[in-house]
């Protein structure tokens, strides 16, 4: 081909090979600017839609907050400054109101030193056991400085048990102490060059401890209870906070209280009675307020981002101008769904004002939004309620035993209202004890006392109770801390109640339906003195079961689980004793306006949604003009070749007549009738 090229023009002396150069590029240049036009509408169109997403994705940031009930459950509170409470959050939703707060006196946690010894880290040489209980001490004469007298347990509370080795220190011992999950902290101090080891309860009345030793006598060292205590000091009695709110006497085991004023979260730091604190909290509506103001303007930004993508604008010259999306249909449907969202009324809440226009929310001829001052300030001063429930997330049930509840598949769920039957309650498992009423008091038990459970399928180590006991309840009070202290019950998060009821010990365990069970695996020589066996037979939970929108639920335990095909699916249903009464009910859902538009931009943006495919297609498209680039090159130098063929033809046939001319001449010079006459 080179050698083609380089010697067109040889023969003709006409710049041949320029001419093929023009024709070459007068055979590109329509199909190129054609490729050209096609890749930068494609570019344009690809970058606009980059645009479309950052707007959306903008807007989704406005919406968030129009979509958390948290917005319009702002609270605002002016805290007097002092040092007697300090005030630590306040959440949304908190009672509203004015308090006025005295602190009477604050909690204070049992504290005890025990064990001194010349070395916190030399074996103490003793083989044994530690049992650790919470509960309520009474004194001599109800004085926290006399001696202990009687001691109640605290059944929410899990006993805790410390094996003693001989090779034990108090810096080990403290070490085992600590690693329990009830609180108690274990400390070694260097008191006046002697260590002890100090033990600190979590703070209330109702955590003091009792400390129970089994084994070497010289364990004694550690003992706190009723008959033994001579040996360890008690440097602090165990006491709850008292505080008054609005001349109501409020106690508490902790200083920092979180469930006196719901959602005001507060410490007290000492006591000042006599004092009293005055303050408000009130509902914040400016917060709401901003949040849909905010939306109305991020919308028109949208909107007007939006129309300049996919319709006309004008530029600073006045000239009108198309955007790059104007003919993308894709593009023009999601704005016009968005669009059509505005308009459309909310479902599942109430029918007179479930629109935006409700509360002063109405659409320009344009498309914009704009406010109406006045039904706006109406709608907040009268109907908060109402406007909380048009933009955020509401459930209600009719059944007051049901709670309507959220899953991670909450986007699946459909706004509405909906029929709910429940058939048939969950139930706890339980076991009912022998009767055991021939029981004589005070009762003490031994170490034949012992006993295996299994509760919800987990089964204990073997249990021994130990202790003098005035009456039933005190026995059912401590096998209950016993068997949920178990290490093999505590970690998996099972729990009993054990109550006394008409003679007999009742096991219950807290975990609702089929999988609820309570079994005693092993039992003591003697513990059938208490009325419990491996013969007993336990009724096991039921799960809770009825019917959503006709259609049978699934329950497992105290949750009822709508059909994963159904409208509902993304809902659950807690279920409490009760609700079968009620027989046939409804609810509804909603995930309010704000809700529904985010979801809505939320679907756009998905990776599998209309603009991710969209893009990907444009993509596509861009990979296509590359391909027909290619194609072109190829056709452009075959043009090239054959033009270059024809030319050089040419030029052949050009020299061979130039040839042939120049053998004429000097055939016609050589004839006689043509020769030069000298």
């Amino acid at each position: 081909m080179v050698n083609v090229i380089s010697s067109l023009g040889a023969g003709s002396g006409i710049d041949t090979q320029s001419l093929v150069s023009q024709l070459v590029e007068a055979e590109r240049a329509p199909s190129e600017q054609r490729l050209d036009t096609r890749e930068a509408k494609l570019e344009a169109q690809i970058s606009a839609y980059g645009t479309l997403k950052s707007t959306l994705s903008e807007f989704q940031g406005v919406l968030s907050p129009l979509a958390n009930n948290d917005t319009f459950n702002a609270r605002s509170v002016v805290f007097p400054d002092t040092s007697i409470i300090t005030p630590n959050a306040l959440e949304p939703g908190a009672q509203s109101g004015t308090y006025q707060v005295e602190v009477v006196d604050v909690a204070a946690s049992h504290s005890l030193a025990m064990a001194a010894a010349a070395d916190a880290q030399t074996a103490l040489n003793l083989t044994g056991a530690l049992a650790i209980n919470f509960g309520t001490w009474s004194y001599v004469g109800d004085d926290p400085e006399a001696d202990p007298l009687s001691f109640g347990l605290n059944a929410e509370k899990a006993a805790l048990s410390v094996e003693i080795t001989s090779t034990d220190t108090l810096e080990s011992i403290a070490e085992k102490i600590n690693d329990n999950e009830e609180g108690l902290q274990a400390s070694v101090l260097n008191v006046d060059g002697q260590y002890q080891l100090l033990l600190t309860a979590p703070s209330g009345a109702n955590n003091a401890l009792e400390i129970t030793a089994s084994g070497d006598a010289g364990l004694s060292i550690f003992e706190f209870n009723a008959g033994q205590f001579a040996a360890v000091t008690q440097t602090q009695a165990a006491s709850d906070a008292h505080i008054r709110v609005n001349g109501l006497d409020v106690y508490r085991d902790s200083n920092e209280l979180d469930d006196v004023i719901s959602g005001f979260n507060f410490t007290l730091n000492k006591a000042a009675e006599g004092e009293k604190l005055t303050f408000t909290i009130e509902s914040d509506t400016d917060t709401a307020k901003q949040a849909v103001r905010a939306f109305v303007e991020a919308y028109n930004s949208l909107y007007q981002a939006a129309k300049n993508l996919t319709g006309y604008s004008t530029d600073e010259d006045n000239n009108r101008v198309r955007g790059d999306l104007a003919t993308d249909g894709s593009a023009k449907a999601v704005i016009s769904q968005l669009r059509a969202l505005v308009t459309m009324p909310v479902q599942g809440i109430d029918t007179s004002f479930n629109t935006l226009s409700a509360v002063g929310i109405k659409t320009n001829r344009d498309g914009t939004l704009a406010v109406d001052e006045t039904l706006f300030s109406s709608a907040f001063a009268n109907s908060f309620d109402k406007v909380e429930a048009l933009f955020s997330r509401t459930t209600s049930s009719t059944n007051t035993y049901v709670d309507v509840g959220v899953g991670s598949a909450i986007r699946n769920a459909q706004n509405g209202s909906y029929s709910l039957n429940i058939t048939q309650d969950p139930s706890h498992g339980f076991v009912n004890a022998d009767d055991m009423s021939g029981l004589v008091y005070p009762f003490t038990a031994n170490a034949n006392h012992s006993f295996k459970i299994k509760v919800d399928g987990i089964e204990s180590e073997t249990l021994t109770l130990s202790g003098t006991f005035s009456d039933g309840n005190a026995i059912a009070a401590s096998l209950q801390s016993l068997i949920n202290g178990d290490v093999n019950i505590g970690e998996t998060g099972a729990r009993v109640d054990v109550s006394f009821v008409a003679g007999q010990l009742v096991f219950e365990s807290r975990s609702f339906g089929s999988s609820s069970k309570v079994k005693f695996t092993e039992a003591g020589s003697e513990i059938s003195d208490l009325g419990i066996s491996t013969a007993l037979v336990g009724t096991a939970g039921t799960d809770v079961a009825g019917s959503l929108e006709g259609v049978a639920g699934f329950g497992t335990g105290e949750v009822l689980l709508p059909d994963l095909d159904s409208d509902l699916y993304g809902l659950n249903f807690t279920v409490r004793e009760g609700a079968a009464a009620v027989g046939s009910s409804t609810f509804s859902f909603s995930r309010g306006f704000a809700g529904e538009m985010n979801k809505m931009i939320g679907d756009f943006l998905a990776s599998s949604g209309p603009i991710s495919s969209r893009e990907a297609s444009l993509r596509d498209q861009l990979d296509d003009v590359s391909d027909d680039r290619e194609a072109l090159d190829r056709r452009i130098e075959k043009y090239e070749e054959r033009v270059s063929a024809q030319f050089f033809a040419m030029e052949r046939i050009i020299s061979s007549l130039n040839s042939t001319g120049s053998a004429l001449d000097g055939i016609l010079e050589r004839l006689p009738f043509t020769a030069s006459k000298n």
